[in-house]
């Protein structure tokens, strides 16, 4: 049985507790965990540290395998063995500056496809920075991403809330705009997780976020790219 999420219920858990339930290679699998994995949403993976009776062990990685969370361990001590309970700690530092990239991402996001029809072709949020992929058609391209960037950082100084909560999927799925990724739909799932910032944006997600928009504060154009006719990149931080 894959784990359950507890980043998905509550993106602010830097502990938890939990139990092995297999290992494979240096894989080990949980029946519960608050490590959000790569490529899920676009994220970085978490790191951090599962802590256990016989010592601790230093999470790497974190990856989606065959519907489940591998943590990607530097080594498996004899210890750490299915059954065993044990203590998992997020490197909380390098998960919040993603939490605040993501929920940014959502906001330009947001002013990108209002202004424009714009929709996400690919992105990828690290520590560091952020990079978007836009399917946008307009001339000037370059000075409507730059535009998009100021409406964001006004939207993101407004201290809007951002709420979480799950819907029937066919409900979400009835809501303009409510998935903004370009020829991809959600997981065939019953419910899905929405993510809602009133006014701005309501999308589909499954991604840790900021619970107010005053945690991002606000973000800086790094770079913009040409990469075809009508897709565009960007590269962007926190200020």
């Amino acid at each position: 049985m894959a784990a359950r999420l507890l980043y998905q219920e509550d993106s602010y858990l830097r502990e938890f507790d939990a139990r092995v339930t297999r290992v494979e290679g240096n894989a080990v699998f949980l029946d519960v965990t608050a490590f959000h994995p790569r490529p899920s949403g676009g994220l970085d993976a978490d790191t951090g540290w599962l802590i256990g009776s016989g010592g601790k062990v230093r999470v790497v990685d974190t990856v989606m395998k065959d519907g489940d969370v591998a943590h990607i361990v530097e080594e498996v001590p004899e210890w750490l063995r299915p059954g065993v309970e044990v203590h998992g700690v997020i490197d909380w530092e390098r998960r919040y500056r993603m939490m605040k990239l993501h929920t940014a991402s959502h906001v330009l996001a947001a002013v990108l496809y209002n202004r424009f029809g714009a929709r996400v072709t690919g992105g990828h949020i690290t520590p560091e920075q952020a990079r978007d992929d836009f399917e946008i058609n307009v001339d000037d391209w370059r000075k409507a991403i730059e535009e998009a960037f100021e409406e964001t950082n006004k939207i993101l100084s407004r201290c809007l809330e951002v709420k979480v909560y799950w819907l029937p999927r066919e409900e979400a799925l009835r809501i303009p705009g409510v998935v903004k990724l370009a020829d991809k739909l959600p997981p065939e799932v019953e419910k899905l997780r929405i993510v809602e910032i009133p006014g701005v944006d309501i999308q589909a997600d499954g991604g840790p976020h900021v619970r107010n928009t005053c945690e991002v504060g606000a973000v800086k154009l790094l770079r913009m790219e040409s990469r075809g006719r009508r897709r565009k990149r960007v590269y962007y931080t926190l200020a």
